[in-house]
């Protein structure tokens, strides 16, 4: 249930000068349908469905490629015999993508400006040059917890994150807030199309701080590639192993994981040195997105270039996006 369809309530008897429902759901940029769904009461989540959604997650977490046709495939060879439009469903509640390109990628909000990626071709050469945020899913034993995190991309440290049992920008705008504070502002800050990121409370922060502005490309995870992999870190280093079953159980878990990732895992992109480090010597760190296409100099697309890959920069253990 969305959080804005509770905020919908039947005009009083007798009173003819409350705003109407179909007024209620303008302004909440709700539908009506889902209104009456609402005070209908919520349809349970089904232990299978919670199974699935697991199964997904943990998928899409190894093979971020994987859109719907193939997740039906990987979850049938996993004894589950399930129709594309189960799965589609259960993406759509995880917020999830194949990163290709293609007709059912999710949609930015219609009325939300878009801002280009700026960081294409781009050499990293120094901490708070550019930030990056995104959100995840994870699932509770009964329930959904959204995390959203913050990464320097020059030395991979998590400069602030939150968590949230609903999507909506609050807690996205309360992170930024508090990265700022604590470090400053960078020059660019990178984010997905995703709506919590291009609200305009979101962006005023960023606009407001003087921040370059860079979105992603439509269903192109790697454009925000590091923040991928932390993804992928937490969850095979900690939630996976742990199995959180409650919000405030995950929440320590994950106050006491994003120590460790700063402060004492040793990072191979960074030679083996951790994030805060890097961050605070200024040295060791850095990265270059390089084109994902072949482009030339009138800014024509030629064809996509086969792989790519992360490797470190001799003698400073810097990681290089290189494509082939």
């Amino acid at each position: 249930m969305s959080v804005r369809q509770t905020w919908i309530e039947p005009a009083p008897a007798g009173q003819s000068s409350a705003p109407s429902l179909s007024r209620q759901c303008e302004l909440a940029g709700v539908t009506r349908s889902g209104v009456y769904r609402c005070w209908k009461g919520d349809t349970p989540v089904s232990e299978l469905d919670l199974k699935l959604l697991r199964l997904i997650d943990a998928e899409y977490t190894r093979r971020p490629f994987y859109g719907s046709r193939r997740m039906v495939l990987s979850l049938r060879d996993a004894g589950y015999q399930v129709n594309r439009k189960r799965v589609q469903r259960l993406m759509k509640v995880l917020g999830l993508a194949g990163m290709l390109p293609g007709p059912h990628t999710s949609k930015p909000h219609p009325t939300h400006k878009i801002y280009p990626y700026l960081l294409r071709g781009v050499a990293i050469t120094r901490p708070d040059q550019v930030w990056s945020a995104d959100i995840t899913y994870i699932r509770l034993a009964h329930g959904f917890a959204y995390l959203v995190a913050i990464m320097d991309w020059y030395s991979r440290r998590v400069l602030a994150w939150r968590l949230s049992n609903t999507l909506d920008s609050g807690f996205c705008i309360d992170c930024l807030e508090e990265a700022l504070c604590t470090y400053g502002a960078p020059e660019i800050f990178n984010t997905d199309q995703g709506a919590q990121f291009t609200s305009t409370a979101f962006t005023k922060v960023l606009t407001d701080a003087k921040i370059a502005i860079s979105m992603d490309g439509r269903g192109r995870a790697l454009d925000n590639i590091f923040v991928e992999r932390l993804w992928r870190s937490v969850k095979y280093e900690d939630i996976y192993l742990k199995g959180y079953e409650f919000f405030a159980e995950l929440y320590r878990g994950l106050r006491a994981y994003f120590t460790y990732y700063n402060d004492e895992r040793p990072h191979q992109a960074l030679g083996y040195l951790t994030p805060t480090s890097v961050y605070r010597a200024g040295t060791g760190g850095g990265a270059e997105i390089k084109d994902h296409f072949n482009t030339d100099s009138s800014g024509t697309i030629s064809a996509p270039l086969r792989s790519t890959e992360m490797v470190p920069e001799r003698g400073t253990g810097a990681a290089l996006l290189r494509c082939e």
